[in-house]
């Protein structure tokens, strides 16, 4: 029986890729790890390893006796920086025995760092939003000048690694902008860039050795607890709907060949939309799932799945479409404490009274 190890085990992200490998057609066996224990706790992994924190050094050692002792057949990682320094040990980690389906390590260093993969995309043609580098004052002030939409605003966000908008703020004040750049240490680390709208869309894929083998694209119609974020954004979707939209479908395709000859593994391009309609990527989660992949799942589109087939059986799905195989207006409600719900706008409306 195989044995696959998912890290980040407890948390979200985590959890709706465990949740998704329960639901396979093979019987195997899922391990968790993780820094959390009363994360851990709560997860459904058969087994639960602690190890340290990613960003420590006792994190790679940790990781390779772990492997030595439980002899996973693959390893998946679900969260930016321990993709990013996971990566840089792959070779040891496969030299256990252990299988990873990663992208190459350049590329993964690219997409986790957020102004490289702006400045990738925009050398390849890719509509995006102007961004610029925010070393110093001099350039807060420049980037006022140049990126303020009507209301005076830019938005400002941390370009290193981190995920659910780490030190996004809109504003249109220069003081709180610095202000802000100084509590985060960020100066050398933030963007500033030119404001889109609030419409966002998500285009998940897995590629494998340059070949496409699927993706799905899904609106988010809302962040759970976005009202208690200053930017509006948390990176926890509460309302997912899966949609077509073959710009965004074209666009997401060029901003991965923008930052990969060769794409291999797992491609989350987030987008947002410009005051034109036209989606501008933000961001490529690489190497890992969006924290609802578990409403793809629940709709007929194992992505786990299917992911964990390619990696240790060479087995790759048989789609009618191989973009975007899910209807559209299938809804996924998610709020905290409760469990979540797949259903379309029709039947939300049918279970409420309206006046």
């Amino acid at each position: 029986m195989s044995k696959i190890l998912i890290a980040g085990a407890g948390g979200a992200p985590s959890e709706g890729v465990i949740n998704s490998l329960l639901r396979g057609k093979r019987i195997e066996t899922v391990l968790g790890m993780g820094a959390d224990p009363s994360d851990l706790a709560l997860s459904r992994a058969s087994k639960k390893f602690y190890v340290p924190y990613a960003n420590t050094p006792e994190y790679k050692p940790a990781i390779l006796s772990l492997l030595k002792a439980e002899r996973p057949d693959l390893i998946h990682f679900q969260n930016d920086l321990e993709i990013y320094q996971a990566s840089q040990f792959r070779d040891e980690i496969t030299a256990t025995g252990t299988r990873v389906f990663m992208p190459d390590h350049d590329v993964i260093d690219t997409c986790v760092h957020k102004h490289k993969s702006y400045l990738a995309f925009e050398a390849a043609g890719v509509p995006v939003p102007r961004n610029i580098l925010i070393n110093n004052e001099d350039d807060l002030r420049h980037a006022y000048e140049e990126l303020s939409d009507t209301n005076g605003r830019i938005w400002l966000r941390a370009s290193s690694i981190g995920g659910g908008g780490t030190g996004a703020i809109p504003t249109s004040d220069f003081a709180l902008a610095k202000s802000w750049i100084n509590h985060y240490q960020g100066w050398g680390e933030f963007v500033a860039a030119e404001m889109l709208t609030s419409k966002t869309i998500t285009w998940l894929s897995i590629w494998y050795e340059g070949e496409l083998v699927v993706a799905q694209s899904r609106e988010r119609r809302g962040w759970t607890h976005g009202n208690r974020s200053i930017s509006g954004v948390t990176g926890v979707t509460k309302v997912g709907v899966t949609c077509e939209n073959p710009q965004a479908t074209e666009i997401a395709i060029s901003a991965i060949k923008a930052v990969s000859a060769k794409p291999h593994g797992v491609f989350g391009v987030d987008m947002a939309y410009d005051g034109n309609g036209v989606p501008n990527p933000t961001e490529i989660n690489i190497s890992r799932f969006f924290t609802t992949v578990l409403f793809f799942t629940e709709a007929g589109l194992n992505m786990p799945e299917i992911f964990k087939d390619i990696a240790l059986y060479g087995e790759f799905p048989q789609l009618e479409k191989k973009i975007n195989p899910l209807p559209s207006g299938l809804v996924w409600l998610r709020g905290m404490d409760v469990a979540p719900r797949l259903m379309t706008a029709d039947s939300i409306d049918s279970e409420i009274v309206f006046p």
